[in-house]
């Protein structure tokens, strides 16, 4: 009865050593335009390709755009050293003397999403803020804009991907998470719960793999597998709602009186 089915994983997501949380959500595009259309811009024959970091043109010679040469240490880790020509900021000094309203376009990388919202709003660039909104939404406005895929941890990932179905109006589809709540504050967990509850407004199931129970309790019907793990696991202890699990005796039910009062 599902159009689609998503597992979510806590995986790196299969992009470029440049993909960032912007050119993720084709939001970059319009940041680039931005500054293409700038009078220094113009006068200088710099064009939406010379603000990519991407291709050839504007990006930095040395590092291609990545702000950072990596030495192969054979039998060891690689070690990454910050470009020397663009000193980590990815382009060229003429793409780099292009501003907008004070900042060029590796200021708006290095603010963190909550930040460069912000910043769009007050200058009423409402064609970025729209792909800001949703990774607001699910608890990543803490991250940097620019801040590289490989480096975001499997929840920041797992996030980045359900900003990325808000953005797309998924429908009637099954999406599969992995404890998509590793390492997030409460704050940011009620965030998350609220992005589930609008993901679902469009006729989508999520099923979460989870032992959070600020989760749990939000749960409309929990499955608790046990009664240990491992070779002493595999039994279906619980099925229901979280009402009816608090008066159950549980490992899980246990806890979750605690938080369902």
């Amino acid at each position: 009865n599902f159009d689609n089915i998503e597992f979510i994983k806590q995986g790196a997501i299969g992009k470029s050593s440049r993909s960032n949380l912007i050119t993720y959500l084709k939001g970059f595009d319009e940041i680039r335009k931005l500054f293409a259309i700038q009078k220094y811009s113009k006068l200088n024959n710099l064009t939406t390709k010379h603000f990519s970091f991407n291709t050839d043109g504007g990006r930095c010679d040395n590092c291609k755009g990545d702000g950072f040469i990596l030495i192969d240490m054979q039998f060891m880790s690689d070690i990454k050293i910050t470009c020397e020509e663009c000193q980590g900021k990815r382009y060229k000094d003429t793409v780099l003397n292009a501003f907008y309203k004070n900042k060029n376009i590796n200021d708006l990388l290095c603010m963190t999403i909550d930040d460069l919202y912000d910043f769009c709003i007050k200058n009423e660039q409402t064609k970025i803020t729209r792909y800001l909104e949703p990774l607001k939404k699910v608890g990543l406005g803490y991250v940097k804009s620019g801040q590289t895929l490989s480096t975001l941890s499997g929840g920041e990932l797992q996030r980045l991907k359900l900003a990325s179905f808000l953005n797309n109006n998924l429908k009637n589809s099954l999406l599969i998470f992995d404890e998509p709540t590793t390492g997030l504050h409460l704050h940011d967990i009620k965030k998350l719960l609220n992005s589930f509850n609008q993901i679902m407004k469009n006729n989508n199931t999520i099923i979460i793999i989870e032992h959070n129970m600020e989760v749990i309790k939000s749960s409309d019907w929990i499955i608790e597998l046990g009664p240990e793990g491992g070779e002493s696991g595999g039994e279906l202890i619980f099925a229901g709602t979280p009402e009816k699990m608090k008066h159950e005796n549980t490992n899980t039910s246990k806890e979750l009186k605690n938080y369902l009062k």
